[in-house]
This record gives structure tokens, C-alpha cells and sequence, in this order.
């Protein structure tokens, strides 16, 4: 198989050269070299969640191009493994309590960095932005979730689409069912051919540890019930999580999860993808990052042995999160973290990470060169994002704290022991009761 841009850029870890476009070089991206006091190395630890398949090669390439900028400053890589950074915000939890923080942590943009910033934690980055026109450059939706009182307090630098259905395309053939479902009705019959075939239908761990696979699913099956507009209503305060049409929803989520029997255990999320990619299971409802899982890691074809499509009954919609990093108050080396920053925030940076990671840049406009570094699913997640109604996560970060996030996290174990739908609308509404601000 021919090794494709994106699994060479992965592979490689220099964008630029990779590119063969000047696009990603060291004069593009506008970041300045910085080396530690009187010219001696310094270095910066950043601490993120990226440790699986194409997020780590993705992490990977972005480091390459801000090395070439920055080479006397030493990459230290903190990262903690855990799907969604549920393992990695409890250790960092811990250290920004001790004031040990690292020079700088991945976040997810929206009420979790506000978390943050409530704390007193974070550094206010607004000279930053206008030091390199992120304030005009930037998508304006995405802005808004990430400044506080008209400051901004970290540097986004992918978008993630979070209502993808993904699925095995030959499989799907081999049962005559469709890859792009058009509504729940629909969808649900296609599981119950999958079943009756002896496959898996909807793959996804249903262990405790990896509850936010699950609470994944439940909130686009919610968003589909919803639509935009009432998901949005449901985090603000007196969001009515107690109405019929949320009953409904879940309703609708628990009979999809009975086509989910689960791994058996604690599965990642990419080891989940992988059964999709390898045909023992036909559908997936995960975030792009596992374009990523697919394409660099497994080295499959896109539309040829997996496939996308929004979630049945999320036409239309745009279900993101973004992630950021940040300047803790307190970071060892102030300067490097700068210096992080500014390459995150650059055409460069985002042009390196997001074409490996599956994700797009949070940049208003992309220009027509790059769009040859961005594949087929990039590029029509691209065109979705111009055209839809953009709508924010919340397993992801963007709608609800992380107190909030952890009630809803509670609610979802407590479904997962039980299957009891009216006692996990019972936990939604108490969590929305006791954090909705």
C-alpha cells in the first residue's frame, strides 16, 4: 500500500519537508526561536493525553516543527494515557494544587479551561493574540469559548468533529446496509441485521473506566433527539433535563446501546476503532480521531474500507470541541512556553498536528494550498464545518464544567450497572440541578 501524506508526515515528523509546499517551513509560521538564558538550553514540559495511534504521531509533528524553531529548548513529553484526559486531569488536578504545575497542559476549549481560569491558574493571554492576530484570524465561534471577560486564556489548536458515525465499508456492503444512515429508524434496523449476521453492530467499551465512550454516544443521540437549540438550553440554568423530549432521547440511547454489547473490558477507544477497521464490527460513533487510528495507524483507505457520516439525525450539525493549551501561572520556563504557544497558534503548528491528528484547524479561512495536506474526510469535515450549525460538547470539554462533566460521568457508571434510563434521567437532572450556573 502506498504510504499517504498524512501517514508520511506521521511517520516523518517534519511537516514541512513532508509537504513539499514551503507551507510548514520555519519562515512561515511566524514563530520566533527562543533559547533559555544567555543562549543555554532550556526546557518545557508539556503534558497532554495524546499516547494512542495517531494522536501521538500527531503530537509528534507538531513538536518537529517547533523544534525547528526553537532548537536549544529540550521537548519534555508528560503525557498520561486515558481516553477523553480522564486519567491525566486527576494527576494534574493533584500538581496544580501542590503549584508544581507543567509548563504547559493540554485542555479542551470552552467551560474546562474556565475551570481554570476560576482558579486562578492560568495566565491571561491576550497579548499573545495580539502580538500574532489570532484575534482576527481565529474562527469567532471558537473565540468566544475560550475568553473570559474579553481575555483569552489558551491557544487552541485543532477542531474536532464529535457526531461522526464511522464504519467498516465492505462489511456494511457484504449485509446491504448503508454506511450513511439517514435517521435513527434506519440506523437501528442496520444493527439489527449486523446482529443477526453475527457481527458486532456498534462498537464501544461499556466498562466503568471507559464510561466516556458511552456518555460519547449518549450525548449525539441526545443532540439528534434535541437539535441544536434545546441541547444548548439543557447548560443553562433551569435547563429542564426532566422534559419528555430528553426522556425520549435516552430512550432512543439505550435501545442503540442494545446493540452494543461491550469488549468484555476496559478496551481504549482505538483498540474499539480497530474492530471496525478489521470487519468484526460495522459501526463506530466516535470523534475524528479516529480518521487518525484509521488512516496512519491500521494504513486503510478511506470511503474504501472504512467510511464516515454525521450520526443519524445530526445533519446539519457541527458537534465540536477544540484542544488548547496554556500558560500556568507559576510554569517553570515562562519563555519556552511562549515559545510552545506561539508555534501552537501558527499556520505552521496547526498545519502539522491536525493533518495527522483527523482533526481541522481553528483558523477562520484555510487557504487552497493547504487543503492538499488534509485528506478525504478532512476535507469534507472542513466543508461541514463552514455550512453547519456549530454546536458544542459535552463529553468533551466545551458546554458543562468538569465538576458537572463528573456528575454526568456518575449517572453514566450507574447506567452501565443497570440499564435503568429513568434513573439516568434522574442523575442528569440532579447534576444539572446542583452545577447549572
Amino acid at each position: 500500500m502506498a504510504m499517504s501524506r498524512r501517514s508520511f508526515l506521521a511517520a516523518t515528523g517534519v511537516a514541512g519537508v513532508a509537504a513539499g509546499t514551503g507551507l510548514l517551513t520555519a519562515c512561515s509560521s511566524g514563530a520566533k526561536p527562543v533559547t533559555g538564558a544567555n543562549g543555554a538550553p532550556s526546557s518545557l514540559e508539556v503534558f497532554s493525553w495524546w499516547t494512542a495511534g495517531g494522536e501521538k504521531d500527531a503530537l509528534n509533528s507538531l513538536v518537529a516543527e517547533f523544534n525547528q524553531h526553537n532548537p536549544n529548548i529540550k521537548f519534555v513529553n508528560d503525557a498520561v494515557a486515558g481516553g477523553a484526559g480522564a486519567d491525566a486531569k486527576a494527576v494534574l488536578a493533584r500538581r496544580l494544587a501542590a503549584k508544581t504545575p507543567p509548563d504547559t497542559f493540554q485542555a479542551q476549549a470552552g467551560a474546562m479551561v474556565g475551570d481554570y481560569i476560576t482558579a486562578g491558574q492560568l495566565e491571561d493571554l491576550t497579548f499573545l493574540y495580539q502580538q500574532e492576530g489570532w484575534d482576527k484570524s481565529f474562527n469567532q465561534q471558537v473565540l468566544k469559548l475560550i475568553q473570559r471577560d474579553g481575555k483569552y486564556y489558551s491557544v487552541p489548536v485543532d477542531i474536532h468533529h464529535i457526531n461522526v458515525l464511522w464504519s467498516n465499508t465492505q462489511l456494511c456492503k457484504s449485509l446491504g446496509i448503508s454506511t450513511a444512515p439517514s435517521d435513527m429508524s434506519q440506523f437501528l434496523s442496520n444493527l439489527h441485521k449486523v446482529k443477526s449476521a453475527g457481527f458486532i453492530p456498534l462498537a464501544v467499551s461499556r466498562d466503568p473506566g471507559q464510561e466516556w465512550q458511552v456518555k460519547h454516544i449518549m450525548e449525539t443521540v441526545l443532540v439528534s433527539t434535541l437539535g441544536a437549540d434545546a441541547w444548548a438550553a439543557l447548560w443553562k440554568k433551569g435547563g429542564d433535563w426532566g422534559s419528555q423530549q430528553v426522556a425520549e432521547g435516552l430512550h432512543m440511547f439505550n435501545e442503540i446501546m442494545s446493540f452494543a454489547p461491550g469488549t468484555g473490558s476496559a478496551v481504549s477507544w482505538d483498540q474499539v476503532s480497530a474492530l471496525v477497521g478489521k470487519g468484526q464490527a460495522a459501526y463506530q460513533i466516535m470523534g475524528d480521531w479516529t480518521e487518525a487510528n484509521f488512516t496512519v495507524t491500521m494504513e486503510l483507505t478511506p470511503r474504501v474500507q472504512y467510511n464516515w457520516a454525521p450520526v443519524p439525525g445530526t445533519q446539519g450539525l457541527f458537534l465540536f470541541a477544540s484542544d488548547c493549551f496554556t500558560l500556568p501561572i507559576g510554569a517553570k520556563d515562562r519563555e519556552a512556553t511562549v515559545a510552545w504557544l506561539t508555534v501552537c497558534g501558527s499556520q505552521g503548528g496547526q498545519d502539522a498536528f491536525t493533518s495527522v491528528k483527523g482533526a481541522i484547524p481553528p483558523r477562520s479561512s484555510i487557504t487552497p494550498d493547504e487543503l492538499t495536506l488534509f485528506d478525504p474526510y478532512l476535507q469534507w469535515s472542513l466543508d461541514e464545518w463552514k455550512k453547519n450549525t456549530i454546536v458544542g460538547s459535552l463529553t468533551h470539554g466545551v458546554v458543562a464544567t468538569g465538576a458537572w462533566n463528573t456528575a454526568v460521568d456518575a449517572a453514566v457508571t450507574t447506567y452501565l450497572t443497570d440499564s435503568d434510563v429513568k434513573k439516568l434521567q434522574q442523575g442528569l437532572v440532579q447534576a444539572a440541578q446542583t452545577h447549572a450556573t
